[in-house]
């Protein structure tokens, strides 16, 4: 309840917001109204899986996911750069907490409200050495993208989010084209 709580809050200064990109465009949103829903969204998630991530100790490359959950819903994922954490929920249920790896200093993930856009099984990348990207999920045009790789402890890709390779699996199986990642 209290994610829903601070949601609702953000949301409503986002809707007021005449920055706020319209929920039928198919793009990023990083106008200051996404800003700010991003950092309330991170925060609640943070808060709702607290005894999820004290329960399963997660270390560098580790992740939880429920053995029960929705069978439909929409699917979210939220991923908090400050702590370096993935939080998935479907039908507004948490079913999934994974360490992340997010960019370093100079190749920072962007924080805002993204559109899952394109879907490879395997990728490899355009930008960076024909690096390999699987379950490789593009959120913007420039290159940011989920996708499974090595998940030190510490931000150290190029701008992407990486998971580790069975968390991303799991994901991939799960979202949509369209399907919503919120950074913050």
């Amino acid at each position: 309840m209290k994610r829903l709580a601070c949601f609702a809050t953000a949301l409503a200064v986002a809707m007021a917001s005449p920055c706020a990109a319209s929920s039928s465009e198919l793009g990023p949103d990083e106008s200051p109204a996404a800003l700010m829903t991003a950092a309330a969204t991170v925060a609640a998630a943070r808060d709702d899986a607290l005894p999820v991530v004290e329960g399963n100790n997660l270390r560098p490359g580790g992740y939880w996911w429920a053995d029960d959950m929705p069978s439909g819903g929409e699917m979210e994922v939220v991923v908090s750069l400050e702590d370096q954490k993935a939080y998935v929920y479907r039908a507004g249920q948490l079913i999934g907490v994974s360490t992340i790896s997010s960019g370093k200093d100079g190749k920072e993930t962007p924080p805002g409200i993204f559109p899952i856009l394109e879907k490879k099984r395997s990728h490899f990348s355009r930008k960076y050495d024909n690096a390999p990207m699987p379950y490789m999920q593009r959120l913007d045009q420039w290159g940011i993208a989920l996708h499974g790789g090595k998940v030190p402890g510490f931000r150290a890709s190029r701008g992407c989010v990486r998971l580790p390779a069975a968390f991303a699996a799991k994901l991939f199986a799960m979202t949509e084209v369209g399907d919503r990642v919120v950074i913050g």
